[in-house]
This record gives C-alpha cells, sequence and structure tokens, in this order.
C-alpha cells in the first residue's frame, strides 16, 4: 500500500465518532466519503473507489450499431482498453509510477438509489443501493481496463491496493447524459511533438529529447509542442519527425519504440554520427553550424524549401540509410558510411529523388515551389533503395543480431 506522507493527527476522535455510526447504518450499502461541489447547474459528488468495487459499482452503455440513442456514450474503441490495461501493467511491473484520469458517471439522484449525508463544508457521506449501477459518461476504456485486471487470476494484486476517483453526477435524464458525453468529448487531440516531450524519459522518447538538446542541427529549431514547425520562428523539425527518425536509424521501422534500448549509450552513438553527418554535408553545414539567434528566416525558408533534409520524409531516408551503416558488433555508426551519406546530393532537384519522393508538379501554384512530396512507405523505399544502388553498398546486409549487443 502507498504509505501517505501528509501529517497525520495524533487523535481525532470527532471525525470517527461522527463517521462510524453512518457507515455502521448503512453497512448494507456501499459506502463512500465524498466531496459536493455544484457546477453546470447540477450537484456533483467526488469520491473514491477501492479497485475491487469498480467491476459491481459502474456500467458501460455504448450505442450500438448505427444508434447513437442506443446508449450513452460511443461505441467502444475496439483495442483501446487493451492499450490502458498494457500501460498499467507495464508500469507496475517495472515498479514505475502511474496514473488513470479521473472517472465520470451519473446516477438518478432518486433516494431510493443514491443518499447523500451532508456533514457541512462540502464533505458528505454518499450510500448507494445495492443493485445501482452508475453509468459511465466518460472513461468506459478505462474502466474495462481495471475490471479486467481486477477480476484476473494472476494481475488482480498489481491494482488490488489502489482506488479510483470518480466524478459522480446526480443526472438521471438520459439525453442530458448523451449530451455530457458529447461535452466532454470536445477536448482537442495533443499533437504528438507534445506527447513526445512530455514522454517517458526512455526508449527512443529518451534519445529524441536527448539528440534534441545536444545536436547543433536540431538544438533551438525543433518544434517540441506543436504539429507543424513554423519558419518564422526559426523552427526546422518537430519533435515526431526526429522521433521516427531515431527509429528509422536505429530499427529500421519508423514506429519502433526501442523500449530495451539504453537510452544514454545510444544517444552518445547517435550524436556523434549526427554531428559528423551534418558538418561534413554541405546542404547542412551552414545551418548545423550557425546558431539560431544568426540565422535569417530567410536562411531557415530556404533551406526547408530546396533541401530534403529539411522535411520529415528526408529525416525519414536518411535514417534508412544510416541504419545500414550501423555496426551492431562495435556498436557505432561506421564514419566512412556516414561519409559517404553525407557527400549524396540531398537537394530537392536531386536525381536520386526524382519520381520516388519527390516529383515536379507540371502545374504548380507556385512557381518558387515546383515540387510535390510523396511521404508514403513504397517512395521511401524507392528512394533508398536508389541511393544504396548509388553508393555501391548494394543490400548490404547486416550480420545477425548480437544476443547481447551491450545496449540490450
Amino acid at each position: 500500500m502507498v504509505e501517505s506522507n501528509f501529517p497525520q493527527p495524533e487523535n481525532n476522535p470527532r471525525i470517527h465518532e461522527i463517521l462510524e455510526p453512518l457507515f455502521a447504518e448503512h453497512h448494507r450499502q456501499k459506502c463512500y466519503p465524498g466531496l459536493i461541489f455544484t457546477q453546470g447547474k447540477r450537484k456533483m459528488i467526488q469520491i473514491n473507489v477501492p479497485a475491487d468495487d469498480i467491476p459491481t459499482l459502474m456500467q458501460a452503455k455504448p450505442s450500438e450499431g448505427n444508434d447513437p440513442d442506443s446508449g450513452k456514450n460511443r461505441p467502444e474503441v475496439k483495442g483501446h482498453a487493451d492499450e490502458v490495461k498494457d500501460y498499467i501493467l507495464k508500469r507496475v511491473k517495472s515498479d514505475k509510477p502511474w496514473i488513470l484520469g479521473t472517472l465520470t458517471a451519473n446516477v438518478d439522484p432518486d433516494p431510493k438509489k443514491i443518499k447523500v449525508i451532508e456533514l457541512g463544508r462540502g464533505i458528505c457521506i454518499v450510500a448507494i443501493s445495492r443493485g445501482v449501477k452508475l453509468d459511465i459518461t466518460d472513461g468506459q476504456h478505462r474502466k474495462r481496463a481495471i475490471h479486467e485486471l481486477i477480476v484476473s487470476s494472476e494481475d488482480a494484486h498489481l491494482i488490488a491496493d489502489n482506488d479510483f476517483p470518480i466524478t459522480l453526477v446526480l443526472e438521471g435524464d438520459d439525453k442530458q447524459c448523451q449530451t455530457d458525453f458529447r461535452d466532454m468529448a470536445q477536448t482537442k487531440p495533443l499533437d504528438k511533438s507534445l506527447l513526445l516531450s512530455f514522454g517517458l524519459f526512455e526508449g527512443r522518447v529518451g534519445i529524441t529529447k536527448n539528440i534534441v538538446d545536444s545536436v547543433p542541427m536540431f538544438e533551438d529549431k525543433t518544434e517540441k509542442i506543436k504539429g507543424s514547425p513554423s519558419t518564422k520562428n526559426k523552427l526546422i523539425y518537430t519533435m515526431n519527425y526526429i522521433a521516427k527518425f531515431v527509429s528509422c536509424s536505429f530499427a529500421n521501422d519508423p514506429s519502433n519504440e526501442l523500449r530495451d534500448y539504453d537510452v544514454v549509450k545510444c544517444s552518445s552513438i547517435f550524436t556523434n554520427c549526427l554531428e559528423q553527418f551534418f558538418k561534413e554535408c554541405q546542404a547542412t553545414s551552414y545551418i548545423s553550424e550557425t546558431n539560431v539567434n544568426d540565422l535569417e528566416i530567410e536562411d531557415i525558408a530556404k533551406f526547408k524549401d530546396e533541401c530534403l533534409l529539411g522535411k520529415s520524409v528526408g529525416l525519414d531516408v536518411l535514417g534508412h540509410l544510416l541504419y545500414k551503416s550501423y555496426n551492431k558488433y562495435a556498436e557505432r555508426f561506421e564514419p566512412e558510411k556516414v561519409s559517404q551519406l553525407a557527400q549524396l546530393d540531398w537537394s530537392m532537384g536531386s536525381s536520386l529523388w526524382q519520381d520516388n519522393i519527390v516529383k515536379r508538379d507540371p502545374n504548380p501554384k507556385n512557381p518558387d515551389k515546383p515540387y510535390r512530396i510523396s511521404a508514403g512507405a513504397s517512395a521511401i523505399r524507392m528512394a533508398v533503395d536508389r541511393a544504396i544502388s548509388t553508393l555501391g553498398w548494394g543490400e548490404n546486409k547486416q550480420p545477425p543480431s548480437n544476443p547481447n549487443p551491450g545496449f540490450f
């Protein structure tokens, strides 16, 4: 059990004298201390519920088929509850902190279903009658994840000692409950760059954060919050661009999380590689070696317009090529091959990229930007294959994976 760090009174009989008789009186009901508050013209109550109570206390009423009025909230998204469950299990088993957002539920305020005993100052005791279910307004996937864990014979003990906060809306009108669900779903999705910036410092997130702060080409030139880099703010990349680049470079897969990689060692290896590449590459040396305060907006705009390495797809291509230069046994990117990559023509007009990721637009809206970018997997694969052929690397087959390559 998590121990409280808050100061505890040595003796507070008055609280016990008030609470114990109430809990004893309603012992056949589910009783919880609560905090009453008013919001949006309605009374609401915050309660904390032990994990064991969640499966029997709460129920989801998702819509079915093509009829939104058949339930109080959206149909379940397949796989989402499993993602929540996997998140909890991963954190618990690695002895790391974790958190789930507050669940929101509604219940008809009929006294036969729920009794709120007010104690003053917004404090209360909530007594919920047997057989009464709290209908979930928000959090059906979290509830399902908790439910499946607590009824599991293997995993129940991992969360059994935890409590989950519920905001209880005293509302019996189904139409209003649907409206509440819609209103709570109006939040703007977070940009991937922001999620990465606040991500756990491990795997590719940790490596990405390190190289963004240590590699001059990325330092102060990377958008860490929004989904696209603003040229006016002298930003070239986003955290998401670089995270995919990291995954391509180490695993040849832009979605690989690199969960078992040593962040410190891989960051050091990759930083050395990138500093060499960006310094030797004619297209990037000026941008890389010049402090962002000394760069003009026009410099950034020209680089992003004319150089493939100023675009996300360009980093993807470079990442796949760097993967081909990685020596797993020596635990380094081969400097000779990195130099060869730096000598490639990375301009948008290069024949290397024509008709794969770069296509000339016969009728461009802006004559100064006559190119269209194709960032699909097949286009990237064709670009990488052409570059490998030009370099004379052939298939450059990697040696069998080292079972103990040092950073796993």
